[in-house]
């Protein structure tokens, strides 16, 4: 069994971390982001992957960088001196949220795996997951990549796909992709132990694309786009950012969580327009077609279906 580290942050990584651990191998330690403040009272949150090392006792590591010339050249002297004493076979890393330096990458005998929720080299980048959604992609997938200094440049060992169902949002395909390249990494960590040589090859040169970070700003439903791209913003950011409009009789925005998009009525419609209010749908007019309204969540309040969502608002308000 592998001597490993293991880098990432937030669920995603935690699902790789529990695989890994219950396969066998010996998980040395564990890097992960800083306490972030969360919740209403702001509170430091540990990471999921925290959590879960600390309760299987795996020393934590959460160093602020790992550039020995950057902003915290303590943080990334002491996680060197750190890593160089444990001699990992490999590193594998998950999410981690910070960018290793080339130190890093040659210290594990067989260096840094990633692992990336996209059949890379489409959907490099941070929000692979959504991206992939939001475009309309109909698969999606994990990569198994032997790091390199460059974003999700290095070079592949494996690739899982997966369909992206019609009703797909990012939460329910980061939880399957997440599962996926859990097993993935486990089987490519058995191939190692076994001795095999990872069948690593270049990414190819055609079908790059990047896949930017998710900004709240990205929330507000822009009714200029056509309503199948709405609706596919609106499964692709739930649940962050979220999607967001105003409607008559209310002074703040309200979600939008769940969505169908319908051809156009008749004639021509302003976009953003009420055009029907009913127990099955709030309908808003698009630059192409009609976005259905069918889950909703005012301020403050609850994710409703629409007919509960109508009963408490009186657009005339």
């Amino acid at each position: 069994m592998s001597r490993l580290v293991f880098a990432g942050t937030p669920e995603f990584a935690r699902e790789a971390l529990l695989a890994l651990a219950a396969a066998g191998h010996e998980i040395l330690a564990v890097f992960t982001q800083p306490d972030r403040p969360s919740g209403r009272g702001m509170k430091l949150a540990a990471s999921p992957v925290k959590e879960t090392a600390l309760a299987a006792g795996i020393p934590v590591f959460q160093p602020r960088s790992l550039r020995l010339d950057g902003k915290y050249p303590d943080d990334a002297a002491a996680a060197q001196q750190a890593l160089a004493a444990l001699e990992p076979d490999v590193m594998v890393v998950a999410a981690y949220g910070l960018i290793l330096p080339q130190w890093v990458l040659d210290l594990p005998r067989h260096g840094c795996l990633n692992v990336h929720a996209s059949l890379l080299p489409r959907w490099r980048g941070a929000a692979p997951i959504q991206r992939a959604i939001e475009a309309g992609d109909a698969t999606s997938g994990v990569t198994i990549m032997q790091m390199d200094a460059g974003l999700d440049t290095g070079s592949m060992v494996t690739r899982a796909e997966c369909a992206i169902a019609a009703d797909e949002t990012g939460a329910s395909l980061h939880d399957r992709l997440a599962s996926l390249g859990a097993r993935t990494i486990v089987q490519v960590l058995s191939q190692l132990d076994a001795g095999a040589v990872l069948p690593i090859r270049p990414q190819p040169a055609d079908g790059v694309c990047y896949a930017a970070k998710l900004m709240k700003s990205e929330a507000a439903l822009d009714f200029s786009q056509p309503a199948k791209v709405l609706a596919r913003r609106i499964r692709a950011f739930d649940p962050f950012p979220g999607a967001s409009l105003m409607l008559p009789g209310l002074d703040q925005p309200v979600k939008v969580w769940a969505a169908l998009a319908l051809p156009p009525d008749s004639g021509a419609l302003q976009p953003g327009a009420v055009l029907r209010v009913a127990s099955d749908g709030i309908d808003v007019a698009t630059a192409d077609g009609v976005l259905r309204l069918l889950v909703l969540q005012k301020a403050g309040g609850k994710r409703q279906p629409v007919d509960a969502f109508v009963r408490g608002w009186n657009p005339q308000d």
